[in-house]
């Protein structure tokens, strides 16, 4: 398929890469012109400007948004939707409140244009590993772009079969799901992250008690100095928490045992905070994914060592980097 990338950060610039390693025709467009030389050097089609990325689509035209949440994601469709024509597909495979998305979904049908939303899981990893997409929008207009989800996807891999899914059929196994109407993608994916919180913060937590096991508050008879890296990687072989998040946690004290690299200003992009609405508009409770929130926001204040491994595992899987404080 033809396709157009807005937006070539850490994720949009590796999607569009392995989209033309699939045989698809990718045109890019970013705000740093370098960005768009780059995967020009790779193949892609370059566009200096939104005006010229949809006169080099062919229509109907498919353009994938892959930009900050909020403001930039909210002008940017607004600017392409008195660009594009009826039949034209907007993709937003961000991080975007799904009720931002109800209303977008809206706003460009009253004009003929369909709106995806993807929730989108991979990070800097997702080249070569692939991405896991959570899917929300018209149904046909989903089954139409499939050939795109289905190169970005993992595929099966070597995930060994879960019992009972034998004759469920489906996209699932292929690293990609249809949610439902407009907006389910991204509230998938948005517990998707409140979960990821939750889980950080109980690897975190537990990673800070052992490394505070020589602490002088405690008898020396159970005073412990344990190398934290050592048992990350042993928990990674046959242990039931094991998983890929301990994967990279093992990586990061592998590399720096002390994590001296990270302050542990740990930030939060959203998802935990809507998670949290979504659970109290539902009467549901989230005591744990409430508190990894909380703890992120105390963390601005004053840092420990489960606050350092947060920050390590967020730049490990997202390339995140800690904002750094100015005085």
């Amino acid at each position: 398929m033809m396709i157009g990338m807005v937006g070539l950060g850490r994720m949009g610039a590796n999607m569009s890469t392995r989209l033309m390693r699939g045989g698809h025709k990718v045109v890019v467009s970013d705000l740093n012109p370098a960005n768009v030389q780059q995967l020009a050097s790779e193949g892609a089609t370059a566009s200096a400007s939104l005006d010229d990325l949809v006169a080099k689509l062919v229509a109907p035209r498919v353009i994938w948004l892959m930009i900050p949440a909020g403001d930039p994601t909210e002008k940017t469709v607004v600017a392409l939707a008195e660009k594009l024509q009826r039949g034209d597909i907007l993709i937003d495979g961000g991080n975007s409140y799904f009720k931002d998305d109800v209303r977008r979904a809206k706003m460009l049908a009253a004009r003929g244009i369909e709106y995806v939303d993807v929730g989108t899981s991979g990070g800097v990893w997702g080249l070569e590993r692939g991405y896991c997409m959570m899917i929300g929008g018209p149904k046909k207009t989903v089954e139409a772009l499939d050939p795109i989800f289905r190169t970005l996807a993992p595929g099966p891999g070597d995930i060994p079969k879960t019992p009972g899914r034998e004759n469920m059929g489906g996209t699932a196994e292929e690293g990609y799901v249809y949610c439902g109407p407009s907006g389910a993608g991204h509230f998938v994916k948005m517990i998707h992250n409140g979960i990821e919180y939750g889980m950080m913060q109980a690897y975190a937590e537990g990673f800070d008690i052992l490394k505070n096991a020589t602490s002088e508050n405690l008898p020396a008879e159970i005073r412990y100095d344990i190398k934290v890296e050592d048992v990350a990687e042993v928990w990674r072989r046959g242990s039931v928490v094991s998983s890929w998040l301990l994967d990279l946690t093992a990586s990061a004290l592998a590399e720096n045992p002390s994590l001296s690299d990270f302050v542990g200003d740990v930030a939060d992009s959203g998802e935990g905070r809507w998670t949290i609405e979504a659970a109290m508009a539902e009467s549901v409770s989230c005591d744990v994914i409430a508190s990894a929130l909380f703890t992120r926001y105390r963390s601005r204040q004053g840092h420990t060592f489960a606050e350092k491994l947060l920050s390590a595992m967020r730049n490990k899987f997202g390339g995140h980097v800690e904002v750094k404080e100015t005085k």
